[in-house]
């Protein structure tokens, strides 16, 4: 990974700083994406002291703000011309209703539309990347929570009948949607974009849902969950791998390809997310 550069969201906590980690091991130039400054700082010097040899920076931004993914892409074209990983991993799950700052529920926002919208926003640095360098990669940061979920574009603005659990399935639905959508749109370059389910992982994610739901997630990780290295497994080899090149449009678990549900292979409804996404951020 010497003189790659990655972009990373989220990564702070979990399998993106995992990530973070190895992949400056492995010399790679990084941009971390946080919410919290000092926090980013303290992850950005841990990984400079590695020693890995590549550069580390970071962006500061609430990703659930469009506003806010509209200035960290315009802070790394002024500083970048090169980007070989994008890794789309920042996401949350919320217990109670909330809505962004764009007026859009929480989840949709933040573990979706920032997906669709920093890509669109850097995809011309990726696909200069690819053309110079002969490949570029995305990687949308899923999970098995997708395979009994639907949709749910009609109700994005709707209180009534919220549930924390049906809107984050329907949000990693929409990243396996999505992930399908442009690896169509980009099958005549060589940007690869793949989608990722984790695992179950050891993390604090989860943990602010409150209540009996977050007793039963804490328990859950206790009892299933793998650590945030192995997590983190797949993400590393998405991003950095020669055995991938090429491949795209697929769904990924434990570094192999694996069939997502049934209702993420539908056409109309990867099309019916990709236009919804392009209406609401005036970028198509």
């Amino acid at each position: 990974m010497n003189g790659k550069r990655v972009l990373i969201t989220g990564a702070t906590n979990g399998i993106g700083r995992q990530a973070a980690l190895e992949l400056a091991t492995m010399g790679a130039d990084l941009v971390l994406v946080g919410r919290n400054e000092a926090k980013t700082r303290r992850v950005q010097n841990e990984l400079r002291a590695l020693n890995g040899g590549g550069e580390i920076d970071y962006l500061i931004a609430d990703l659930s703000s469009m506003a806010e993914i509209r200035r960290v892409a315009d802070e790394f074209h002024a500083k970048y011309d090169r980007l070989d990983v994008l890794l789309n991993n920042a996401g949350a799950v919320f217990s109670d209703y909330q809505v962004s700052t764009d007026g859009y529920e929480m989840t949709f926002a933040l573990n979706q539309l920032s997906y669709y919208l920093l890509t669109k926003l850097l995809l011309d640095t990726l696909l200069q990347t690819a053309k110079e360098q002969g490949e570029a990669r995305i990687i949308n940061v899923s999970s098995s929570a997708h395979r009994n979920a639907t949709m749910r574009l009609h109700n994005l603005r709707d209180k009534a009948g919220y549930s924390f659990m049906n809107s984050y399935g329907a949000s990693k639905l929409m990243n396996v949607l999505f992930t399908y959508e442009l690896a169509r749109r980009l099958a005549d370059t060589t940007v690869a974009v793949n989608a990722v389910h984790p695992g179950l992982v050891d993390t604090g994610f989860g943990h602010n849902t409150g209540g009996l739901w977050s007793a039963l997630i804490k328990i859950a990780q206790k009892l299933f969950a793998i650590s945030p290295e192995k997590g983190a497994e797949t993400l590393v080899y998405l991003a950095s791998s020669p055995e991938v090149a090429g491949i795209s449009g697929k769904y990924w678990n434990e570094k192999q390809q694996k069939r997502s549900s049934d209702i993420s292979y539908d056409r109309e409804q990867q099309q019916r997310l990709w236009e919804y996404s392009a209406e609401v951020t005036g970028v198509g």
